[in-house]
C-alpha cells in the first residue's frame, strides 16, 4: 500500500522523491547546509542537549523522576518543599527567586518532564522535557542516553506576572535564554557525574538529602 500521491501534491512545500530526484535533493540540502550558523538559528525556538550516562536506564529514570534530585544536579534549584497541592513543590532558584515544580514521569516510556515556573505555581510554563533512551539500542553499549529539550515559551520574552517579582532589580529567566545550551550542558554534566560515580561504586543513587526520611512520598 502506498500513500495517495494526488492528495499529497495539493500540499505545498513537501519534498519527496516523486518530485525531487537525488540530484535535486542534493542541491536543496547544500542550500540548507552552512559552514557557520547564527546563534539564534541554532538555539532560537528550541534548546536540546544530550549526553551518554554509564548507568542503567531504569536507574536513571528513578533518580530523575524524584523531584528532590533537582537539589543535587541542577546548578541553583534549592530548598524544595511540598505545597498544599499534591505533587507541586516550592523552592528557590538563582537569585532567591521562588520556583514551583511538578514532575510528570512515565516509567514505560522512560520520560521525565519537569513542569516549573518562577514566582507562582498556577501556570507551570517552564517545561523541561527529558527522554531516557537505553544506550544498547542506539550506541550498542550499556547505559543510557538522556535527551533534554526546552521550547521557547513566549513567557521567556516577557514576565507575565510582574506583580509577583520579589525584587525589582531581579533579572528575568528569559534573559538567560541565549545561554541555555551552555547552562544546561553544565547541569547535564552534573547529572552524569553523580549517576556514574554512585553507580560505579555501588552506592544508592539517591537523591541523598538531609532529613530525607521526613520528606513526603513522591507521587508519579
Amino acid at each position: 500500500m502506498n500513500s495517495d500521491l494526488t492528495a499529497l501534491q495539493q500540499i505545498p512545500g513537501i519534498i519527496r522523491m516523486e518530485e525531487y530526484d537525488r540530484e535535486a535533493l542534493g542541491e536543496r540540502l547544500l542550500e540548507m547546509t552552512h559552514a557557520v550558523y547564527p546563534h539564534d538559528d541554532v538555539y532560537g525556538p528550541y534548546c536540546t542537549i544530550q549526553e551518554y550516562i554509564d548507568c542503567p536506564p531504569e536507574e536513571v529514570f528513578e533518580y530523575m523522576a524524584n523531584p528532590y534530585s533537582l537539589l543535587e544536579w541542577t546548578y541553583s534549584v534549592r530548598s524544595l518543599e511540598q505545597t498544599d497541592q499534591p505533587g507541586l513543590l516550592r523552592g528557590v532558584d538563582s537569585g532567591d527567586s521562588p520556583i514551583y515544580c511538578k514532575v510528570e514521569a512515565n516509567r514505560q516510556a522512560l520520560t521525565v518532564d519537569y513542569h516549573c515556573a518562577w514566582d507562582q505555581g498556577d501556570e507551570l510554563w517552564m517545561i523541561y522535557l527529558n527522554r531516557i533512551v537505553p544506550a544498547e539500542l542506539v550506541l550498542k553499549k550499556r547505559g543510557s542516553v538522556v535527551i533534554w529539550t526546552n521550547c521557547r515559551h513566549p513567557y521567556y520574552d516577557a514576565n507575565p506576572f510582574p506583580e509577583l517579582v520579589p525584587k525589582a532589580d531581579r533579572p528575568w529567566v528569559g534573559e538567560w535564554w541565549p545561554l541555555f545550551f551552555a547552562g544546561h550542558t553544565v547541569e547535564m554534566s552534573n547529572l552524569k557525574a553523580i549517576l556514574e560515580y554512585r553507580h560505579r561504586k555501588g552506592l544508592p543513587l539517591g537523591p541523598i538529602l538531609e532529613g530525607a526520611s521526613n520528606l513526603p512520598e513522591v507521587r508519579r
